[in-house]
């Protein structure tokens, strides 16, 4: 079997039928598409699941669980696969119409165990284009060796394509009941994949709705992007690949705590918690401001980096306010689903 396409379902009555839709008007051959319900308690998610795998016997299966939470829903589905590939797609998000086709065409001319595509976030308002990678992409195998910059691209799993073997030995699974599980694992498959191929196409669209775990108000919760750093920092030096790669997790570290502190100081600019981001780095990576590899990051972040670290957090928000509003003034694609 060729593709296994994972999708985690749980409470997404109003989405799963766009999703879908849209898996499956793929050029599906030797393909299975498994739906775990993951505890889903709408009353609809998961017979709307049963639908599917009645409507089409031969290609839909679904797993009925326990909520366990998407990472859970995940590691279900990666034991459940038959297929060579994995792609994981989230119930409340679609994929373009050549997603599958384009990915074959991929690997009839690779041995990467990783295939990396572009993505867009979609909105009530339209399309907007996600933030440029920080590595090249050539279309030619990578790796960790020779562009560390992969590290800091978007770590999502739903925009990249995994080969099982990634996952073979049960090291690498997606964590249950946290945040940023994306974060937690695909730097470890990263460093096992050996060769990564990336493609400018953009294959993937995520739906960015009030109630997503991003968007949850559960603010404190943030602080979990410092356990899932630690969790890659320690996989690293299990692996004994810490001290080689060491400068750029320190990076990946600084900007994800950026990136963190963002979502607490945009609602809550008083979180008596805010210290403990800048806390983790000073901890873990001690030498931090002396990585070279810093710079990668470009001066408004080092600014931002700065304003955290001496706790001037009004300026920082105020920052960070100034780019959102950059970003929801750029120009917008129409496109429905």
């Amino acid at each position: 079997m060729r593709f296994s396409i994972v999708v985690p379902v749980y409470n997404v009555a109003d989405y799963l039928g766009t999703c879908m839709s849209s898996i499956l008007a793929q050029k599906l051959e030797d393909d299975e598409i498994i739906l775990v319900d993951d505890g889903s308690t709408d009353g609809k998610s998961g017979a709307l699941c049963d639908d599917y795998a009645a409507a089409h016997p031969d290609l839909v299966r679904v797993i009925h669980q326990q909520n366990g939470g998407l990472g859970a829903a995940r590691n279900t589905g990666i034991e459940a696969a038959r297929g060579e590939w994995l792609l994981f797609v989230d119930s409340d998000d679609r994929i373009a119409p050549n997603t599958l086709e384009t990915l074959a065409r991929q690997l009839h001319h690779t041995e990467a165990k990783m295939i990396v595509f572009d993505f867009c976030y979609e909105t009530e308002q339209g399309i907007l284009p996600s933030e440029p990678r920080q590595s090249a992409v050539t279309g030619a195998p990578q790796s960790l060796a020779t562009d560390p910059e992969l590290l800091l691209d978007s770590p999502s799993a739903c925009f990249r394509l995994w080969h099982r073997s990634l996952f073979a030995d049960g090291t690498i699974r997606f964590p249950a009941r946290v945040w940023y599980e994306d974060l937690c694992t695909t730097p470890k498959a990263l460093l096992r994949a050996g060769q990564i191929v990336q493609i400018p196409d953009v294959l993937y669209f995520y739906y960015q709705r009030q109630g997503s775990i991003m968007r949850n108000a559960n603010l404190r919760r943030n602080l979990e992007i410092l356990d899932a750093l630690e969790t890659v920092r320690a996989y690293y030096e299990a692996q004994g690949a810490l001290e080689t790669h060491r400068a750029w997790l320190c990076v990946l570290s600084v900007d994800n705590a950026i990136q963190a502190a963002r979502r607490v100081l945009m609602a809550d600019p008083k979180a008596d918690y805010l210290p403990d981001f800048v806390a983790y780095l000073q901890t873990h990576y001690p030498d931090y401001r002396s990585v070279a590899e810093l710079r990668r990051l470009g001066r408004k972040k080092l600014l931002l980096l700065k304003l955290l670290e001496g706790r001037h957090y009004k300026a920082a928000r105020a920052i960070f306010r100034a780019t959102a509003l950059l970003r929801s003034i750029k120009p917008v694609r129409n496109e429905t689903k």
